[in-house]
């Protein structure tokens, strides 16, 4: 996979694991909290803060009946309408420049999900480095492609679609310029458990689609983005708030700083492990060969003696010949007197 830029930070197999921290609807309408959610992530070691950029009205329509409330119990938003949810989960565009100026204070990159193409007008004006498509307008090919037409790395998250579905948006992605694109694996439940994440598709989705893939991230904890960077993994997602005590539409399933800062770590440290195909002693490890078990004399010999089970051992540490000799060593005389403690070696026996 080409390695791809996204302002100062190189996305890539090579590369440590680039981790997103989603903003979402968790300023809870406060700027202040906005920017400490900014400070806060940029101390845990995020690469990137990402916001949402809708309005209400581009949503939805401002109705409370049929379709247009979430009536599902199970809904963490259940009893809403969808337009009272958008307006309240919205991030005002007047707070994305000081939001995208802070982040950028702290070393990190800012950008966003346009939900439509004014919002793509929009962050153009504020010099977005990249962008993200979320899993619910992975079908949206007109948006598709009025992101990809910015000629700006794209993300694209996953959820819901099918092979038909990532084949449409890939390439009408492609068909609009884009030349840099990630897609990320993801289950759209809030919050996922890790036995509906199948991270097993991000290989899958890689030689399919020919592209680095990533995981957005709804579950609990860090165990399912760790092993995602095992499958290859590139880029991680995770909601992210101060406290989920302090509730907000997302708060439920998002991390918390210090979990944050754990993800970061626990990321880099699994792409760190995956090295590369090895077998035998590295370089780190050949101080340890010497505790090996290996043959040495543990009685004293007078020359000509019989080497014998009781005093030719297989002990630490691994100075003598390895253990597998034994068999062809043991009632062959020995050529002069040996010390107890002795490394066995081909020249301790009598010539044949």
């Amino acid at each position: 996979m080409n390695t791809i830029k996204i302002g100062q930070f190189e996305l890539g197999p090579g590369h440590r694991p680039f981790v997103i921290a989603e903003m979402s609807g968790n300023h809870n309408q406060s700027l202040d909290r906005a920017l400490m959610l900014v400070d806060a992530a940029a101390a845990s070691g995020a690469h990137a803060l990402k916001l949402q950029t809708y309005r209400a009205d581009t949503m939805t329509l401002d109705l409370r009946e049929r379709e247009f409330m979430i009536d599902d119990p199970d809904s963490l938003w259940a009893g809403q309408s969808l337009y009272e949810l958008y307006e309240k989960a919205h991030t005002p565009w007047e707070w994305h420049q000081p939001v995208f100026e802070r982040a950028r204070a702290h070393g990190m990159v800012a950008f966003s999900s346009p939900f439509d193409e004014t919002a793509i007008d929009f962050l153009e004006s504020l010099d977005a480095p990249a962008y993200k498509i979320a899993s619910f307008e992975n079908l949206d090919l007109p948006l598709i492609a009025r992101a990809a037409s910015t000629g700006k790395p794209l993300i694209i998250s996953t959820g819901m679609a099918s092979v038909a579905d990532l084949h449409e948006a890939v390439s009408c992605a492609r068909d609009s310029g884009c030349r840099e694109l990630i897609l990320l694996k993801c289950t759209s439940t809030y919050p996922a458990t890790p036995v509906n994440t199948h991270l097993a598709t991000i290989p899958h989705m890689r030689e399919l689609f020919g592209c680095q893939v990533g995981l957005s991230d709804h579950t609990m904890g860090v165990g399912a983005a760790v092993a995602a960077v095992a499958f290859g993994a590139t880029v991680v997602e995770k909601h992210f708030t101060l406290r989920r005590s302090d509730g907000g539409v997302d708060s439920t399933f998002s991390m918390e700083p210090e979990e944050l800062a754990q993800l970061v770590i626990e990321t880099e440290r699994a792409w760190q492990a995956i090295g590369q195909i090895r077998y035998g002693p590295g370089q780190a490890e050949l101080k340890s060969t010497v505790f090996r078990r290996s043959l040495y004399v543990t009685e004293d010999l007078a020359a000509g003696e019989v080497l014998t089970a009781q005093n030719l051992r297989a002990i630490r540490p691994g100075f003598g010949l390895p253990p597998k000799f034994l068999p062809a060593l043991l009632g062959k005389p020995v050529a002069r007197a040996v010390a107890r403690g002795t490394a066995m070696s081909w020249d301790l026996l009598q010539p044949l």
